[in-house]
Parts: structure tokens; sequence; C-alpha cells
């Protein structure tokens, strides 16, 4: 990383709209950026004040021909987003128009940003720590409002103020062990077994709860994933589509239509679900279809919830039994489907199989029951409340592998403690819990694994 250059990219999304941007962060930014500008009355912007907005236009590098109509925002280091000067160019929307303004950037000394780089920039340089970083590409990615609500706390600082204050509280731990073993002439008072094991349990409760979080974070970050599975003309498609509120999947009354795997991100009461329609699952002959049954069965294999659907319309065939007993051990809503029509379906069959599990009767047709569906899927894994007004959430597996390795280490002080192993030892332990909540705020975290987080972020942030 070159933090000494000046970087530039397009920062709105690829296509055609009504503007474009072109972002600029560096030592150079307003100088490289002159080259190009010609305002209508000769302004120069390295003359105008910071966090202000100048009409011209942008011309082709050593020329007078003009590229494109612009508005050219300054932003002067240290009140920016990197920390560094900015140049922002506003421009006609549109893949040609962009780039060509983009090239005159280039031409004039400025770099192309790697993915993330302008993000990455602002970590180094002390404008946001490791876990904002990340809450940026979150805000990106969300697919509901809860998860951006998330995102946007995160980005607030509500996590990494949290590790801040268990890193504190133990780091003065940490000193107050050292401080009594390096100094004993200074009658500094030792911290007693119990009283060390009792602050160190008070911080470990900290992080479990934070640890306990991470599910229900996976899921607002992630989505649910969710399979819908059941033989052919159950009315699995027509589900997908009802959930989707679009016609998503082809539904026909042909046996074998759905014969590759489709996934939508819906929104189920706040709930975001990545949900994938499966093919019919049955013994066929039909190559293309077997294949999509295998990969029905590996993605039921890989989900956290699975949507069995069953034709109430029809008795129990081997195909219902076999797929009965494919999700068994699985955490699974069973719908009796088409309950509109003339049910025939074996109830206590099923439900001495799903004793434990919800069954709802359902018309994909008319509408019944998938207000109920909707409804327990919330309840299933929000216990019906979903908010994160009143705690802090843990969204990333990054933050959460981190946390586990800071309590484990807390419980082998703890053990170290206990079993009377020497204050040196116990110290170890404690500070290697400092370095792994360290890891999540950026602190202590090795330069591979931000080049890695990096890395997912799209140019231009």
């Amino acid at each position: 990383m070159y933090m000494n250059d000046t970087i530039a990219a397009i920062s709105t999304a690829p296509g055609i709209g009504g503007i474009g941007i072109i972002r600029v962060s560096g030592k150079d930014a307003v100088t490289i950026v002159d080259k190009i500008f010609k305002s209508p009355k000769g302004k120069k912007l390295s003359n105008v004040k910071s966090h202000t907005i100048h009409y011209g236009h942008i011309v082709k590098v050593g020329t007078s021909q003009n590229i494109d109509e612009v508005l050219v925002s300054v932003m002067r280091e240290p009140h920016t987003f990197t920390k560094e000067d900015i140049v922002e160019i506003n421009c006609h929307g549109g893949i040609v128009s962009t780039r060509n303004v983009l090239e005159q950037v280039l031409n004039a000394g400025a770099r192309l940003a790697d993915p993330g780089e302008f993000t990455k920039r602002a970590f180094l340089n002390g404008r946001i720590d490791l876990v904002q970083a990340e809450a940026i590409i979150d805000i990106i990615n969300s697919k509901t409002n809860i998860g951006l609500e998330s995102a946007m706390d995160q980005l607030d600082g509500s996590l990494s103020g949290k590790i801040f204050d268990i890193r504190k509280k133990l780091i003065n731990i940490a000193a107050h062990l050292q401080a009594a073993v390096d100094f004993p002439e200074d009658d500094i008072d030792e911290l007693s077994e119990d009283k060390l094991i009792e602050s160190l349990n008070l911080v470990l409760q900290e992080i479990n709860h934070l640890i306990e979080t991470a599910d229900m974070g996976k899921i607002i970050r992630e989505g649910l994933s969710t399979v819908i599975v059941g033989k052919p003309n159950a009315g699995k498609s027509s589900l997908l589509n009802a959930l989707v509120r679009e016609n998503r999947a082809i539904v026909t009354e042909i046996p074998g239509t759905t014969r590759d795997v489709i996934e939508e991100y819906i929104n189920i009461k706040g709930v975001p679900l990545k949900v994938v329609d499966t093919a019919g699952i049955r013994e066929t002959d039909d190559i293309v279809e077997r294949i999509g049954v295998e990969k029905s069965k590996e993605f039921i294999n890989k989900a956290d919830l699975i949507i069995l659907i069953l034709d109430g319309s029809e008795e129990l065939n081997e195909n219902d039994k076999n797929i009965i007993k494919l999700v068994l051990d699985k955490k699974v809503i069973v719908l009796i489907n088409k309950v509109d029509l003339e049910t025939k379906i074996e109830y206590n069959y099923i439900q001495d199989f799903f004793k434990e599990h919800p069954i709802i009767n359902i018309s994909v047709k008319t509408g019944t029951g998938l207000e109920d569906l909707e409804n327990t899927i919330k309840d299933m894994f929000f216990g019906g409340k979903i908010s994160i007004k009143e705690d802090v959430i843990v969204t990333n597996v990054r933050h959460k592998d981190s946390l586990i390795k800071a309590r484990q280490s807390l419980n082998e002080a703890i053990n170290a403690i206990e079993i009377g192993m020497p204050v040196d030892m116990v110290s170890i332990d404690i500070k290697n819990a400092i370095e792994s909540l360290g890891e999540i705020v950026g602190l202590t975290v090795s330069e591979e694994i931000v080049d890695q987080i990096f890395r997912e972020f799209c140019l231009g942030k």
C-alpha cells in the first residue's frame, strides 16, 4: 500500500444514471484535478476553500478539449473520510462519460484505487476502526432494514465501544498484577485469588453475552439460509412466488418443471431469508432433473431452515416419506398445502414424525396460512422480537472467532489461578485475551487479514 500517492476510482455503480462520481484522494488530489479542470471564471481549485463545490469542465490533459461538464467538490484534510485531501468530480452518469473523466484523472497523475482502498486509508489513518470499516460493506450489502440498522449501529461505534471497554478492564487487571510483581516495595495492594477470579468472571459474562448474539447477527448480516423442499408439484415454486410476491419461478402442472435451484433474498417480518426453491425430489431417469435432485439434497444439508411442503390433496407416497426422513434432524417447518381442496393426506403420520416442529395448513393459491408461516419463522429465530436498539449484536464471523479466543484465554487464566500457577503465567493468558479483543477493532490484527477484509469491497469505496 502506497499511502503517499494519490488514488482515484469511480464511486457510483456502473451503468447509466443521472450522475457519475469520480473520487480522488491523496496529498496531490487537488493539484491533479486542477490540471484537467477548467472554470468559466478561470478559478483554480488550489485557491478555493475546503468543502466547497465548483462548476466547470473536465478537459483532456494538456489541451482545452472538453470531456464533460462537471461539479467538483474540494475537501481538505484532515476533515475528510480518508483524512487526506479529497476531490469528488460529479459528471454526467453513464459508462462512457465516467470512464473518460476517470481516464483524464489517471493521465494527470493519480493511480487507480484498489477495491476498498479509500476505506482502508480511512482505517490506516485512524478515521475509523476495523469494525466500522466492515460495517460500511455491511451497509452496502444489507438486504433488509434490520440489516441496515445493525450495520449503521456498528458504524456509529456501538460494538467497537463495547470491545474497547472490555479490553480496558482486562488491561487494568493485567497492569495491577504486573505492578504488584515488579514493584513489591511500593506496597501495591495485591488482588486476592477470589477477587481476581471474580473480576475475570465479570468480563467473561460480557464476552459470553456478545458471543450469544452472534447467531442472530449472522442471520441479520447474511440472511437465513432457507430451502423449500417437497415432491414435484407440491407447490414449492408457487410458495416462492408468493413469498417474493412476483412470478420468479416457473409454475406448471408438469412434474419436474424446476430442474435447478432458484435463489432469492426476501424479507419476512424483518427477517432476511435467502430462499432456495429446489427441484422436486424423486427418482427419475432424466439426467438433467437427476442432477437438480442431487443439488437439492446438498442444499438441505447446508440450510438453516427447511420448509417442507406436502400436498394435502393427496395421500402420502414413497417420495413424501423419503423426503420426510431426509429432513428429520433439521430445523423444519411443515406446510400442508392445497387445503382449499379435499384433504386426503394422513395427518397422524406427519404429526408422529414432526412432534417438535411447526405444522401449518396453507393454500398458496388462496394465500391461506402464509401469514402464519411468516410469524412462525420470526418466532423460531428471534422469539417473535427483532430489535437491536437495546443491545450490541455481533454480526461478523471474524469478530465471533476472536471473542471465542478471548474467552478461552480467560478460562485458562482462571484455571491457572485455581491450581496455584505463578502470576506471570496468569498475566500471559490475560494478555492473550487482550490481544484477541484487539484483533476485532484492528489494534493487533495482521496485515494479511486487513488486506483480506478490504478485498471484499467494491472499487471506489
